[in-house]
């Protein structure tokens, strides 16, 4: 349902739009890597991952169970709660590595949280985290996928993104995501890290130059 609600209401928010590298492919047991920048971007990410036909499990922080409608909708699609600075955050990788088995596709964001900035602008993703490598590290594909233009939808205050949504129909913002090729990660932790790291910096790259394009 999330998926279907996503790919419905964030075309009406702005001027959304998908491209893919020419390998890139969402198969059962894939990780999808994005990079995370406004607080609109799991319904972004979902949207376009939707569009290529796959509905998959995203991690995101456990304050969101806690929320009418939406946690219920959260628990019955399969979605995984992270909960943050606690004895359970391991449990979220145990419920990714479950469902990976199970063939779905799971979106996990490795920089872990929000940038601290805000201004509406775009930027190259920040550190990524190791539970993105550990999850990957018995052989599940990562697809790295950079989105850019989110912030122009929602960003800053809580009353300057409650805005952004409100006035994005009006403004149009443009909002772009590309998926880039699957890289299987390997090895050290930290080597694995800042692969997947470029991969999805490469990716966010190109979503940025896709907007830029279509500004100029």
């Amino acid at each position: 349902m999330l998926s279907a609600v996503a790919r419905a209401v964030v075309p009406a928010l702005g001027r959304f739009t998908v491209t893919t590298d020419e390998a890139a492919v969402l198969a059962p047991g894939s990780i999808v890597a994005p990079n995370h920048s406004s607080l609109v971007d799991p319904g972004v990410v979902l949207a376009a991952v939707r569009r290529l036909g796959v509905e998959p499990v995203v991690l995101a922080t456990a304050g969101l169970w806690r929320i009418p409608v939406l946690g219920g909708a959260l628990v019955r699609e399969g979605h995984i709660p992270v909960h943050r600075g606690t004895e359970r955050a391991a449990e979220a990788l145990e419920a990714a590595a479950a469902a990976l088995a199970a063939g779905r596709v799971v979106v996990i964001y490795a920089e872990g949280r929000l940038p601290r900035r805000v201004d509406a602008a775009d930027s190259a993703p920040g550190p990524f985290r190791t539970g993105l490598a550990r999850l990957a590290a018995h052989g599940a594909p990562v697809v790295p996928l950079g989105q850019a233009g989110a912030r122009r939808i929602s960003s800053g205050s809580t009353a300057k993104q409650v805005a952004g949504l409100f006035t994005a129909p009006l403004r149009r913002p443009g909002v772009h995501v590309h998926v880039g090729t699957p890289l299987v990660l390997g090895g050290d932790v930290e080597a694995a890290t800042a692969r997947a790291h470029a991969a999805v910096t490469a990716a966010w790259r190109t979503a940025a130059g896709h907007l830029a394009a279509r500004r100029g």
